[in-house]
């Protein structure tokens, strides 16, 4: 995941405000209505919707498509999607591991947009719990470095929970037991540390280190994959050195 995070970073450096943007608000309001329709509608009492609101509005959302996604999803407006949650599970070029998160109404089309964008990016699909065990489920929050430091937060987080502070260079990642991550992210407000996002995700227990080929080649998986609308998140279990990383840049 923490490669996977620098390559988001480089990516939004690289690119600025770019075509993805309305595939990316997109996600983040489908994200908004199935944790309204979930856990109801108020921001106080359900911290999956205010994580995603917050996380909208940090990408520049507009406050009206949340105010409606909020209403859609629980119940408030007529015109919500019954989206259903499902997870694929394959593998990319040398022997990485991916996980596939959907949100889709329909699932015979997202099962088949993704074996697409698999095969036709050096990818193969993988049976149910084949990849999964190599994942664990955590929280994640992410911090922007400006004007902080690994140490700042790390004191922040230390006693909500936190297991581990890592550096990505431009952000921090703050990772968590899922039911700690409302405390961690408390615990940076508190301290007077924004953050950028905080997300249940899937973070690798073993990494596979890649060089400059392999990662192309991985890097090019992700991309198709995320271009789905129906797809929500990637996670793989790589490695990537900033070295690495600047080869592909160049």
């Amino acid at each position: 995941m923490s490669g996977h995070s620098k390559w988001a970073t480089t990516k939004h450096k690289k690119a600025g405000i770019d075509a993805k943007r309305s595939k990316l608000f997109a996600k983040l309001i489908k994200n908004i209505e199935v944790a309204a329709r979930t856990g109801g509608g108020d921001l106080a009492g359900n911290p999956t919707l205010f994580d995603a609101v917050q996380k909208a509005k940090k990408s520049s959302v507009p406050n009206d498509n949340i105010d409606r996604a909020v209403k859609r999803g629980s119940g408030a407006e007529a015109g919500g999607v019954d989206y259903q949650g499902i997870t694929y599970e394959g593998y990319a070029a040398a022997g990485v591991a991916v996980l596939i998160e959907c949100l889709t109404d329909n699932k015979n089309r997202s099962a088949m947009e993704v074996r697409t964008a698999m095969t036709r990016n050096g990818g193969t699909m993988a049976d149910p719990g084949s990849v999964s065990y190599l994942f664990s489920r955590k929280g994640v929050v992410v911090v922007p470095a400006a004007g902080h430091t690994e140490d700042d937060v790390l004191m922040a987080v230390l006693d909500a929970g936190a297991e581990e502070v890592r550096d990505l260079g431009d952000t921090f990642e703050v990772v968590s037991e899922p039911g700690d991550m409302v405390a961690v992210r408390t615990a940076l407000q508190e301290a007077g540390i924004e953050y950028d996002s905080a997300d249940m995700g899937f973070v690798p227990s073993v990494q596979v280190e890649l060089d400059a080929d392999g990662a192309a080649k991985v890097f090019k998986l992700i991309d198709a994959l995320e271009d789905l609308d129906d797809v929500q998140n990637v996670y793989a279990n790589y490695d990537v050195s900033d070295e690495v990383l600047e080869t592909i840049d160049a």
